[in-house]
């Protein structure tokens, strides 16, 4: 049996805290180990990870670094074939685990796979289900993303990677994807493994408009290395206008509905076919600029149906 480790990265989300330990610690899987890295929370987390702590393989409460910090720390402690993390406003549904292994012993090749996810809000309630598809390196290059609580790697194949880079706060898991990818087959599994939840104090909405320049950073990134560079060249005018597409969907999410038609128009420039892929996208600017309340809000339920991040 694989053995599987799980880190949860935590600060002050007590809230929903545990709700997440409970979807580790129930998943019946015996080969399992769980830390649970916490940022000096103030808000009952410390209570919280107090009461499980004789299920837990380790855990700390201290001042850190930020998420990406907290996970490269509770990776150092990993010690299993198979490693995830999982937030400590997400969860997982019963018996994720046991099918990711599955899909791991079933292909040795595979460095990292991704299950279906469903999109819940801050009562629990699901408002989607995020269905992926099975992508490519070329697909991560252009900003196809992957739902990260669905997510499980290989820990050998992380091993070879840098872990998340700490100076990135938003696009870090997609970065990390792009380093696994290089190092092996990327699988999706179209099983419903965890739940996303979509909160106005998650980061992908209290600093949504942030989000955007990560991507520009990760092209950087891509264009100077040497391996990439060339895979990168295949498919530059798809990435580029892809970035500008990430970025208007954030700015949007923001609150900044003219950057956000400007970076839609930038992608279109670019890659026509990029951008017309989310008119909704552009509709939904549009409403907000001008003001139309109600239509805006049916177009952004329309938004949450096509997003998947």
């Amino acid at each position: 049996m694989m053995r599987v480790s799980i880190i949860t990265p935590s600060y002050n989300q007590a809230k929903y805290l545990e709700q997440t330990l409970q979807s580790v610690l129930n998943q019946n899987y015996a080969a399992l180990e769980y830390f649970v890295m916490d940022g000096a929370s103030q808000d009952g987390s410390l209570e919280l990870i107090k009461k499980y702590q004789d299920q837990l393989t380790g855990w700390v409460s201290e001042k850190d670094g930020g998420q990406a910090a907290a996970i490269n720390k509770g990776f150092a402690r990993a010690s299993g074939d198979v490693v995830a993390w999982l937030n400590s406003d997400d969860y997982y549904l019963p018996d994720a685990i046991a099918q990711a292994v599955r899909a791991f012993e079933e292909d040795p090749e595979v460095v990292l796979v991704y299950g279906n996810l469903l999109a819940v809000d801050e009562r629990g309630e699901t408002f989607n289900v995020l269905k992926y598809e099975q992508l490519t390196l070329e697909d991560l290059l252009c900003f196809q993303i992957i739902g990260q609580p669905a997510v499980f790697m290989r820990r050998s194949a992380l091993a070879q990677t840098n872990g998340l880079d700490v100076s990135f706060h938003f696009l870090l898991d997609h970065l990390l994807w792009i380093q696994l990818a290089q190092r092996g087959k990327i699988l999706h599994v179209d099983q419903t493994w965890a739940a996303a939840r979509y909160h106005p104090e998650a980061k992908n909405r209290a600093r949504a408009a942030e989000f955007g320049q990560e991507a520009f950073r990760i092209l950087e990134i891509v264009q100077n290395d040497a391996a990439l560079a060339p895979i990168y060249q295949k498919v530059k005018r798809r990435a580029q206008a892809s970035a500008h597409r990430v970025n208007a969907r954030y700015l949007l999410d923001g609150g900044l509905p003219a950057p956000a038609l400007r970076a839609w128009a930038q992608a279109f420039l670019i890659h026509p076919s990029t951008a017309l892929a989310r008119m909704n996208l552009l509709a939904s600017a549009l409403l907000n600029w001008l003001g139309l309340g109600k239509l805006r809000e049916k177009v952004l339920q329309d938004r949450k149906t096509l997003y998947k991040k």
